[in-house]
């Protein structure tokens, strides 16, 4: 306690008299001058070129605070609302709302400290490989030529990566604070859409390599800590639930209860062991679990909820992409062949003439992790009425004129106009083809949060009907423009989802876990029963 004092006071004293301690300075004053234009573009803060560095600096340090260290200053009034409900804090509706008032609310409740924030951006190799995947690093490990010794555990070759971490940079003529592509030279494009996916961010769209690494790169701090956040939570139920667990309640099962759990907890069981040998393995699983939530150990006894394998937060990050990869799968098992066909057009997937639906399905989902390359005529299928009507009288193609000044035009006979009109000018290129991608990159972008909004429930039906969403009788708007964003949401950008979502369906996982427990103890632990309910 006494060295901490001191501690805490003697940086207290450096930061006062202007020492180059990096509380005193930003990380990103240590950066090269590379590094500074590659975070101020990831970021999409444009900045002249050719530019000094005291010109980049200047720019960095206006936007560092609300990108780098609270990037929930950027956040619109329902993401800030979401967040705080996330944490338990109910507040007025998203539009009712005073933007400053959330914003204050939520940086009590964030992740991180301003303090912390700006120390892990002196040295992201110590969290920006925690988000990856066991194959992504392995892949990592062998192409730069960095030996792991076996096992290839993942906490081993994180310890290898990160020692060699600076040394790939060098070979690589790169530098290592804020990471160029050479960090994800092993990484396919199906690798870094699928990171995107697991923590619940769309690709960019159109999308590029260097676009998809440069979103993956600017959320990976915040994919960190959030996904460390549902993690923690997960332990805490998984831990109340080993809480129970009392040498009387050990006793008194059976060797059929004592082999169930162990078998639902991933305790290896060696073949001939005897019932009191069961009760001993269980005990000092418990003790494991309860003594270090953080270990290896721990994370096998995570059980089901962690598929029984692997460190623990790998193995939620895995979970999330396997609960994305679920909803998405659920999703395309209704759409129709025309929608199957359009996600797979959309992506440049070649359609074998006479598929039939399962194969379809098959091909969407082999594809789920694909990005579609660029605008496309179904890029046009969520516009809105006016949207569409706009372009069709500007596009410079008399029959789309047509259509577009039609007063009785339905938004159908929109879609198709303007898909064909596209079409036409994609294939000859020129004036027509750079003024339809330009009216679609603005509208998107200025559409993006908006879109369905101005739809009508006939509209919305119609758009539900063509992926084959059968509406419920009965629903109602706001229930149908959610419907239509999630089936969207799938068709633009294949398995994205809320990460949250994954992480609540490994935190179930643990629930399960505590309640079958419970189930076996029986009325006698009533008192454990209601200790432990209040803490889940």
């Amino acid at each position: 306690m006494r060295l901490t004092s001191l501690f805490t006071f003697a940086l207290a004293t450096n930061v006062a008299v202007g020492s180059s301690n990096w509380f005193s300075k930003a990380a990103y004053n240590q950066w090269h001058e590379t590094e500074l234009e590659r975070w101020l573009s990831d970021n999409n803060i444009p900045y002249p070129t050719p530019a000094d560095r005291k010109d980049l600096e200047s720019l960095i340090r206006k936007n560092w605070d609300t990108y780098a260290i609270a990037p929930y200053k950027n956040w619109d009034t329902e993401n800030l609302a979401t967040y705080l409900k996330s944490k338990g804090i109910e507040t007025k509706g998203a539009a009712e709302a005073n933007k400053d008032s959330l914003v204050s609310q939520v940086q009590s409740q964030w992740y991180e400290t301003e303090d912390k924030a700006q120390h892990a951006w002196t040295d992201t190799k110590d969290w920006i490989l925690d988000t990856w995947t066991d194959s992504t690093l392995k892949s990592f490990a062998d192409k730069n030529g960095i030996p792991v010794p076996q096992p290839r555990t993942r906490d081993t070759v994180l310890q290898q990566i990160r020692s060699n971490y600076e040394k790939v940079a060098k070979k690589a003529g790169e530098t290592a604070s804020y990471p160029g592509n050479w960090l994800y030279e092993s990484w396919t494009e199906s690798d870094l859409k699928e990171w995107l996916d697991t923590h619940g961010i769309p690709a960019p769209q159109p999308t590029t390599r260097d676009k998809l690494v440069a979103a993956v790169r600017r959320n990976s701090r915040v994919a960190y800590l959030k996904s460390q956040a549902q993690l923690d939570s997960a332990s805490a139920r998984a831990n109340a639930a080993y809480g129970i667990l009392t040498d009387k309640i050990i006793d008194a099962w059976s060797d059929s209860q004592l082999k169930e759990f162990c078998d639902k907890n991933g305790i290896s069981v060696p073949q001939g062991t005897k019932t009191n040998e069961l009760r001993a393995l269980v005990r000092k699983h418990r003790a494991e679990f309860l003594g270090d939530t953080l270990s290896g150990s721990a994370a096998s006894a995570f059980g089901a909820a962690t598929s029984k394998a692997g460190n623990q937060y790998a193995q939620a990050t895995n979970d999330a992409s396997l609960a994305a990869q679920e909803a998405f799968d659920e999703a395309v098992g209704i759409w129709s062949d025309s929608r199957l066909k359009a996600y797979l057009d959309a992506r440049g997937v070649p359609v074998p003439q006479a598929s039939k639906t399962d194969e379809l399905r098959a091909l969407v989902r082999h594809n789920s992790h694909k990005s579609a390359s660029g605008y496309n005529a179904w890029t046009w299928d969520d516009l809105s009425y006016q949207h569409l009507k706009k372009y069709l009288v500007n596009s410079g193609d008399s029959a789309a004129k047509k259509a577009g000044e039609s007063a009785s035009a339905t938004r159908e006979d929109l879609v198709k106009a303007a898909q064909d009109a596209y079409a036409s000018a994609s294939s000859v290129g020129g004036g027509s083809y750079a003024s339809a991608t330009n009216y679609l990159a603005q509208t998107t972008q200025a559409a993006k949060d908006s879109v369905f909004d101005t739809w009508s429930e006939s509209e919305l039906k119609s758009y539900l009907d063509s992926y084959g969403v059968q509406v419920p009788q009965g629903s109602t708007l706001n229930e149908l423009k959610a419907e239509a964003r999630k089936q969207s949401t799938y068709f633009k950008y294949g398995t994205t989802n809320p990460v949250d979502t994954a992480f609540a369906k490994i935190g179930e996982s643990v629930k399960g876990a505590y309640q079958w427990v419970m189930g076996q103890v029986g009325a006698g632990a009533s008192e454990a029963q209601k200790k432990v309910k209040n803490e889940l």
